[in-house]
């Protein structure tokens, strides 16, 4: 694909995992959107959705592989189905593509330990764990998603995981709160490690207000930036996002971070415009983000 994509204005979709729940999936546990794939009675409504998001503008969808990374399914005793959901995502992915053929798939590859946390574990440990969900996604996909990461170690590990596979990356990075990852780190420390396979860089799974305070150094790092805007009422609860999940009892992570109702699809489609006026390119949404988010953004294209 052309490296230089994202330097004119596009859309990608919003969040597939809680719209999926929101139209019928049952969470199942921590599944989340994995459990779409793994009951075979979900895969037209996954398919579905895919083209719902595509049809409202979205010229990139992403594979719905956030649950189906290791960690998150051996919590849910399926860690024998990885191979499988990861494959299932990339081919419903791409008969969404088949009746779309313009549409772009971004691979994407989840945080491999925690969401919302750095993961502490060996380079060797984190690299191998995207490498083997990247293999199986590879053949399905445009591009690879970094997708809600929360350390530059990641990002790293990320970067040489998928280098045998020769395709472009786009990273998306995630703040809770103020200008720091997780990790401490900043975002201009990401471009020790970048190369010339880069895309670009976004802020994913943010508040609108989060990406506000961050865009002047985004905008900074000379390279397309953008957003997936979530409508969480925050991503930093106490005690932790991922202690508070794993007690769940609807496996909704709504339960736990909340639900904006002010962040209507006219209100973000005018907070998109001010961020695109400020120069952002990539415009997309994440969490509690639905098709008619994503109609309303794609207008100011």
């Amino acid at each position: 694909m052309d490296i230089n994509f994202f330097k004119k204005t596009r859309i990608l979709d919003g969040g597939m995992g809680q719209e999926l729940l929101t139209r019928g999936v049952e969470a199942k546990g921590t599944l989340w959107s994995g459990n779409a794939l793994l009951e075979e009675k979900y895969h037209e409504l996954l398919l579905n959705t895919h083209l719902d998001f595509i049809k409202a503008g979205a010229e990139v969808i992403v594979t719905t592989t956030f649950t189906t990374r290791r960690k998150r399914l051996r919590e849910n005793n399926v860690e024998d189905k990885f191979e499988y959901l990861n494959k299932k995502a990339g081919e419903i992915a791409l008969k969404a593509k088949e009746k779309f053929p313009n549409t772009l798939i971004a691979g994407g590859l989840p945080p491999q330990n925690f969401t919302y946390q750095a993961d502490n574990r060996s380079d060797k440990e984190i690299k191998e764990n995207f490498q083997e969900q990247a293999k199986i996604l590879n053949p399905y996909v445009d591009f690879f998603y970094f997708d809600v990461w929360s350390s530059i170690k990641e990002f790293k590990c990320g970067i040489d995981a998928i280098k045998e596979f020769n395709k472009p990356y786009l990273i998306g990075i995630h703040i809770s709160e103020g200008t720091n990852l997780p990790s401490g780190e900043k975002i201009s420390d990401i471009k020790k490690i970048i190369n010339n396979k880069l895309l670009g860089i976004m802020l994913s799974c943010v508040s609108p207000e989060n990406f506000q305070q961050n865009l002047n150094e985004l905008k900074s790092l000379g390279v397309p930036f953008g957003f997936k805007l979530n409508a969480f009422v925050t991503t930093n609860p106490n005690p932790s996002y991922a202690e508070n999940y794993l007690k769940s009892k609807t496996g909704n992570p709504v339960e736990v971070l909340g639900k904006r109702e002010d962040l209507t699809p006219d209100k973000l489609a005018k907070i998109a415009k001010i961020f695109k006026n400020s120069g952002a390119t990539i415009i997309g949404g994440c969490c509690e983000t639905g098709p008619s988010h994503i109609k309303a953004m794609a207008k100011i294209r």
